[in-house]
């Protein structure tokens, strides 16, 4: 049958397509089913070069470091450069040979120094390129003049900065009546961020940084469960890391912003700006317009009040407010607002004080007061029952903002390692922070005291005598101490803002550890229920005993980040110290289990901020399961400090099993499969064998096993033939041993239990005999070994020569039939084949095992 040209076109297009559908559905058919939103999957890429392994800043330029055998090639010269996609600014490596742009020597014998890619006149020191730019460390001075930062999200701050928006989000923002407040610290090189949202707002899908163009410089994407800290203090935490050198300038000149997208047509945007009140901030508040105002005038509205007070001398308040919204169309100038303070469920005004707005303003607006408070009044702000308003003088009914005060928004815990003040194997660590009621939680850590009943309590060592505020003994049970005190006052809130609060666990028998609780900010890591504890493996007392304290969590990209403190070490070392992080995976907790065993990060000084990305789904697999270990080693001495660790990790990240497999949804309980583990050893039982390594069954002591390409098999023990002189009958075995010996033997084997054998690990007894174990075949019941005065004889079943032709002649016939003990057939074949090799006629009428082997 013929075609005509013009249809073989679409019949082809049509086979391929059909071709391309079935490959793509066997792919999906391999992978894990669909259960969650796409906001997870969706990577993050911050804006910064990897070359080489390393990570580059924007803007940095360095030599191209090839590795062996190349080196460093000085005449390619790399710069990560900012790239505009769409509206986003991304990062890539552009390289160039610099060779032909060396200047003109005057001299006729010019030298090439080394690290250089021209060469030079002698004599001339100046550099004829850009050298390679090492990655700056930030300085006090720069932290210092990058901290303090706040913003205000409302629909009002929400203009569009980008100016080629078509759709201002001031017109059509579905989330304009949104609120949210937040706080930045920088801190070595990362920007943290806290947020508070107010009761109608829900949490938001990503956040943007953005400058005042509009172009994104970072975008995240929230989790919208988020992690422990965040759940108990109603707080939205996360951390901006290497922030460019470009950006912060842009930060330390106010002239950056941040998002909070929900969909494409719900965003929130904000100035980040300094606001000096921020580095005295004890409580935050986050205002919202009240009931029965005039949402007409006040649809995007919205303030946040900055609170710090003392209890020095005279106790005092500071309210520094940013707001919006409260203003009567034809206020123009000098317009008057109240600020009041009072208590949330009784009738008690604490404060009520007046403020001028000299020139008001759409978006935002700032002011202050200050006023005396009694020590009651003290109490009820630092327990979470005071709630602060801002009104209009002239229609207080209509403008109205209103808010609880609370702990601040800042996303911050204090955290402390415990350490003896004597030689001891003891140690311990604690953690506290405020919830969103102002409750404290604290989580305490104590090893090596259990049979101590040690005391644990909170000390004030700010001043010349230390005072105790408070007792955690009641709530310490084997080890831990968890719980929250409902009621701080500002007698314990002051001292640990001041970073003068201590952990203290003392004991009858003499045993001391104390640690001050210092701030740490939080974000990735430590947004997790409680750290882990590294301490020593040896168990004898030193002094200083060093101990190591460590956040770790995984995030939606399955990175592992890890927040480490560590303390104790000795002064007495001249040299910097360097640590290594190592991570140590293994398939379960057994004995022997084959443990993988991964270099995370070498680091100087005795802190350590960083995560890891590439971790296969199985080592996730095994952190999520808890069968993950970590270690810190000091390179110079080889101490060691480890404790097992365990994370949860995103289910996205866990190995899923494929082909319909319905249980692929409850991977987190699977055990995964055998080629997920390392071949190179074999469970069996309760503990790991290495390959090749064979042992007696512990259930069934008749059986023996072995490891072979990771997998264990076992055999049951076959007995030998006894052939016993008349009058030694065989009798049952002997306890130990699986097979019938006889009553000769029987009789001696404890005066000949020291003359016993032993072979492959397994001891016999003297006058015993057994089928050899030749792992991965199995026994070998075709040879028989003895155990004869502690030495190990073994003979394989003689067959005639009668026998061998007998064989042959009826395999030639097909009238063969091998019987159950058939070892004469395979040694006949090679004495046959060991024959003909050699030409020349067997003389012997058997078959000896070396001409079988």
């Amino acid at each position: 049958m013929q075609l005509h040209s013009g249809l073989m076109l679409p019949i082809l297009l049509a086979v391929a397509l059909c071709l391309l559908l079935n490959v793509l559905t066997l792919h999906a058919r391999q992978v894990a089913p669909l259960i969650e939103d796409d906001w997870a999957r969706r990577p993050h890429r911050a804006a910064e070069c990897n070359f080489g392994r390393q990570i580059r800043e924007l803007g940095t330029t360095w030599f191209a470091d090839l590795g062996p055998p190349f080196g460093v090639m000085y005449c390619i010269k790399c710069e990560c450069m900012p790239v505009q996609k769409k509206k986003r600014i991304i990062a890539k490596v552009q390289c160039r040979n610099i060779k032909n742009e060396c200047p003109q020597l005057t001299c006729d014998e010019p030298v090439l120094l080394p690290g250089r890619c021209c060469k030079s006149c002698p004599g001339d020191f100046s550099t004829d390129v850009v050298q390679d730019l090492p990655v700056q460390l930030t300085s006090e001075e720069e932290e210092r003049n990058l901290k303090h930062f706040g913003t205000l999200l409302t629909g009002r701050t929400s203009q569009s900065v980008r100016s080629d928006d078509p759709n201002p989000t001031s017109v059509y923002n579905s989330a304009y009546n949104y609120l949210a407040t937040g706080r930045f610290t920088f801190h070595r090189k990362n920007l943290y961020y806290s947020f508070y949202l107010s009761a109608s707002t829900p949490r938001p899908r990503s956040i943007q940084f953005v400058d005042g163009s509009g172009s994104i410089l970072e975008e995240q994407a929230i989790d919208p469960v988020g992690g422990a800290y965040q759940n108990v203090t109603g707080k939205l935490c996360g951390v901006w890391r290497r922030v460019p050198r470009d950006y912060r300038k842009l930060l330390r000149e106010e002239r950056l912003h941040v998002s909070f997208l929900w969909e494409p047509s719900a965003i929130l945007t904000g100035q980040l700006s300094r606001y000096r009140a921020l580095s005295t901030e004890q409580y935050s508040s986050l205002l919202e317009p009240t009931m029965g105002v005039d949402r007409s005038l006040m649809s995007g509205a919205g303030a946040t009040a900055i609170v710090s007070a003392s209890s020095v001398s005279a106790p005092s308040i500071h309210v520094s407010l940013v707001f919006n919204g409260l203003f009567l169309p034809n206020d123009v100038a000098e317009v008057p607002l109240v600020v009041q303070l009072e208590h949330q469920e009784k009738d008690y005004v604490v404060l009520r004080e007046e403020m001028i707005v000299k020139k008001p303003s759409n978006e935002l607006n700032f002011g202050e007061v200050r006023s005396a408070l009694s020590g009651a009044d003290l109490r009820l702000l630092t327990r979470g029952k005071l709630s602060i308003s801002i009104m209009s003088r002239k229609d207080p009914q209509a403008l109205h903002l209103a808010g609880a005060v609370g702990p601040r928004a800042t996303c911050d815990m204090y955290q402390t390692l415990l350490l003896s003040e004597t030689p001891s194997v003891a140690s311990g660590l604690a953690w506290v922070y405020l919830d969103r009621i102002g409750a404290l939680r604290y989580g305490v850590q104590l090893i090596g005291l259990e049979e101590e009943s040690p005391l644990v309590t909170l000390v004030d060592e700010g001043g010349k005598r230390k005072t105790e505020l408070d007792d955690l003994t009641p709530s310490l049970v084997g080890g831990f101490a968890n719980g929250s005190l409902d009621r701080p006052g500002p007698r314990l809130l002051e001292p640990l803002f001041k970073g003068e609060l201590s952990v203290v666990a003392a004991s009858q028998a003499g045993s001391l550890l104390r640690g001050r609780l210092l701030e740490r900010p939080v974000a990735d890591a430590r947004d997790t229920a409680a750290p882990v504890l590294l301490r020593r493996p040896n168990r004898e007392p030193t002094h200083p005993g060093p101990a190591g304290l460590i956040w770790t969590a995984v995030d939606l990209d399955c990175s592992l980040h890890y927040e480490l403190e560590l303390a104790g070490f000795s002064s007495n070392s001249q040299e910097p110290r360097t640590f290594r992080l190592y991570l140590e995976t293994m398939p379960r907790l057994a004995q022997g289990a084959p443990v993988a065993r991964r270099l995370l990060e070498e680091f100087g000084g005795y802190s350590l901020e960083g995560s890891v990305t590439g971790l296969s789904p199985m080592e996730l697999y095994r952190i999520d399961s808890g069968i993950g270990f970590l270690e810190v080693t000091e390179k110079q001495t080889g101490h060691v400090l480890k404790a097992p660790f365990k994370a949860r990790v995103p289910f996205s990240c866990l190995p899923h099993y494929a082909d319909n497999d319905v249980a692929s949804v409850v991977a987190y309980n699977l055990q995964p499969s055998k080629s997920d583990f390392e071949t190179g050893a074999c469970f069996h039982e309760t503990r790991f064998y290495e390959e090749g390594q064979q042992w007696t069954s512990n259930t069934d002591p008749c059986s023996m096993c072995h490891c072979f390409r990771g997998l264990a098999q076992c055999d049951t023990v076959p007995c030998p033939a006894l052939s016993c002189t008349p009058g030694k009958q065989a009798k049952q075995s002997v306890a130990g041993h699986c097979c019938p010996i006889c009553a000769a033997v029987a009789n001696n084997t404890k005066s000949n239990a020291i003359k016993g054998c032993t072979l492959a690990g397994q001891h016999h007894l003297a006058g015993s005999s057994w089928h050899p174990y030749l792992p991965p075949s199995g026994f070998d019941t075709c040879a028989v070994c003895t155990c004869d005065n502690g030495e190990v004889r073994c003979d394989r079943k003689r067959c005639p020569r009668s026998l061998c032709n007998s064989i042959a002649h009826q395999m030639k016939r097909g009238e063969y039939v091998a019987d159950v003990d058939d070892c004469c057939t395979t040694q006949c074949r090679r004495a046959r084949r060991h024959h003909r090799n050699n030409h020349h006629p067997a003389s012997r009428h058997t078959v000896t095992p070396r001409e079988l082997s």
